[in-house]
Formats: structure tokens, C-alpha cells, sequence
């Protein structure tokens, strides 16, 4: 991982995908510790609902903003509800700018409440505030733990389709501007035009956010995307249907990490149970599967700990493990 990072040192953006409980809030958060002690000021946030940082770090971190977790170390995990209640309070607040209300109309807010239960709107917080931090300019590295792959390709392949439905209500919002210009100097009416700017204006803002995100994944030189597995048959098989959906996607993957591998030497000594060699034989033949199928993908192997991974402790260890080998160290 340290040679890659190294090697390609206009990398900004560090995302790691692969499905649930595999160790990808774990590997993030490694990266994250060890970016920092290179003297970098770094972020680390999650977009899988079901990781936490907040376990991972021992700290409080779940809708609090961007907790320092260490010197240079950063961790962000959005309340996502927290966040549908913010847009729904905007949408309230740019109904009575655009309109000149006081009050908003009872169906219309029936409607903006009954928002917060449409099943896109926590991935579209999500969305937003993953956009907000890349932008602000704030770190040297923003580091990403994706959703499971499934929900991956349609969280990043939810930039092209927005983008496209957005530029369709776009052109047609100009075109009925038109009319409505025409109609309006004719009538010396301007009442409406202005509406209609802001509602442009607002498709515009959304439309350049979307445009950053698909960019950003397609980006060799500024993004490296990371695919963690383990040492198993079914990991391996998504892991490849992964690779190939990615590249649909014209998404690059810049290598791969196996996780919780129990060491070879464990087998070899004494006292050693049946079941765990049994294990350990099943891992080292799908580890050779793993060499032969991504052998130039694989950028490092984890070991299985002893302890769970959690304190800065533990998770500078992963570091280590993770790093340490390539004696790299970042200008």
C-alpha cells in the first residue's frame, strides 16, 4: 500500500469497497492513522450504514462533525436523519424565498414530510455530505468506506443518473423560460423570471456537485480505489463480478487487500485443533486462487489478529502490518 500511495502521489481521494464485515472500516481506518502519522491532515468517513467508526476509534463520533481523533486524524459519520431534517428545513425556507410565503401550504408540507420515508433520501444525504467534505479543501487525504459493492455502483452510478435527469429539467425549464420571456414582454410581466433563475440556479449547483462525484471516481491520478476479501470462495467470486461491474462503470480499481488470514506458522505448532488446520489448509488454497487470479492487484495481506481491531492501538498495528513492509514513507 505505501509503494502504490508513493508511486502515485497525486492521489487525494482513497475509497475502499468489498462487502459487509469483511474489514473495510478497519483498512480505512489503518490508512487513515498511518497518512496522518506521515504528517498529513486526513479524514476518514464512512458511507456504509452498517460500519462504525465510532466502535472502530472508541470515541464518539456518529453525528458529531469531524471529530479529531489524533494528531492529523479525523473521523466523520453522518446521522443521516439528522441530515433529512436540514434539507427538508431548506426546502421549507426556499418555498417562502421563491414564493414570498409566510407559511408553507398544508399538502406541500404534508409532501416534504413524507420525503424523509422516500428509501433514496439517507443515500442522498449520504451523497451530499460525502461532496461537501471532498470540496471543502480542509485535508491532504480524504479516506472512504464504501457500502457493500451492490449498493456501491448505485451510490456512484447515481451521479450519471441524476446528472442526466438534471440536465433533462434543465433544458426544459430554459425552454419554458423562453416562452415565458417572450410572454412576459409582452405583457410587461417579470414576476415569474426571476422564479425561474433561482430554480435554475439551484439545478446548476446540484448538477456541478454530481459532476465532481462522477469525475472524482473515474480519476486515476487524484483517486485510488481500494477491494478488500478474505481468503474464501464466495469473496473471491464477488470480489471478480465486482471488478467487472466496475469497469462498466469506467471505474478503475486500483488494487486489492486480503484480510483476516490466519498465519501459516499457526498450523505448524503444537496443540493446534483439527478445525483451525482445516481452516487454515482452506485459506492457504484459495490465497493461492487470490495470487493467481489478481496477482497484480493484490497491494496487501492482513493477517487474522489476535484481538479485535479497535482502539489506536490496534489499529496502528493494522497500520503496520499494512505499511510497514514497504519502509515508504510519503514527501
Amino acid at each position: 500500500m505505501g509503494l502504490y500511495l508513493a508511486s502515485n502521489p497525486g492521489v487525494k481521494y482513497i475509497l475502499f469497497g468489498g462487502k459487509g464485515g469483511l474489514g473495510k472500516t478497519t483498512l480505512s481506518a489503518a490508512t487513515s492513522y498511518w497518512l496522518a502519522k506521515q504528517g498529513k491532515k486526513v479524514c476518514v468517513f464512512s458511507t456504509d450504514p452498517q460500519a462504525s467508526l465510532t466502535d472502530i476509534f472508541e470515541r464518539k463520533i456518529f453525528g458529531q462533525g469531524e471529530v479529531e481523533i489524533a494528531k492529523n486524524l479525523y473521523a466523520l459519520e453522518i446521522d443521516a436523519d439528522k441530515r433529512i431534517a436540514e434539507y427538508q428545513n431548506e426546502i421549507r425556507q426556499k418555498i417562502r424565498d421563491m414564493y414570498k410565503m409566510e407559511t408553507i401550504p398544508e399538502e406541500v408540507e404534508d409532501y416534504i414530510n413524507s420525503s424523509s420515508a422516500e428509501p433514496a433520501m439517507a443515500e442522498s444525504a449520504t451523497f451530499d455530505a460525502m461532496v461537501e467534505l471532498m470540496t471543502s479543501g480542509r485535508y491532504d487525504y480524504y479516506v472512504f468506506d464504501m457500502m457493500p459493492h451492490g449498493h456501491a455502483i448505485r451510490f456512484l452510478g447515481m451521479a450519471d443518473i441524476l446528472d442526466q435527469w438534471v440536465a433533462k429539467i434543465m433544458e426544459v425549464r430554459k425552454k419554458a423560460g423562453e416562452y415565458k420571456e417572450s410572454a412576459s414582454v409582452l405583457g410587461s410581466q417579470k414576476g415569474g423570471l426571476a422564479q425561474e433563475d433561482y430554480v435554475l440556479k439551484e439545478l446548476e449547483f446540484i448538477r456541478n456537485r454530481l459532476d465532481f462525484v462522477s469525475n472524482m471516481v473515474r480519476d486515476k491520478t487524484h483517486t485510488a480505489f481500494f477491494y478488500v476479501l478474505i481468503p474464501e470462495l464466495m469473496p473471491i467470486l464477488d470480489t471478480r463480478k465486482a471488478l467487472e461491474m466496475f469497469r462498466a462503470f469506467d471505474v478503475t480499481v486500483s488494487g486489492v487487500v486480503v484480510n483476516q488470514v490466519y498465519p501459516q506458522e499457526l498450523r505448524d505448532s503444537g496443540g493446534v485443533p483439527d478445525f483451525l488446520k482445516h481452516k487454515i489448509d482452506s485459506q492457504q488454497e484459495y490465497l493461492g486462487q487470490i495470487k493467481g487470479e489478481f496477482a497484480d492487484l493484490i497491494r496487501g495481506v492482513v493477517p487474522m489478529l489476535d484481538r479485535e481491531p479497535k482502539g489506536l492501538e490496534m489499529i496502528g498495528r493494522v497500520a503496520g502490518i499494512l505499511f510497514g513492509d514497504s519502509g515508504v514513507f510519503l514527501r
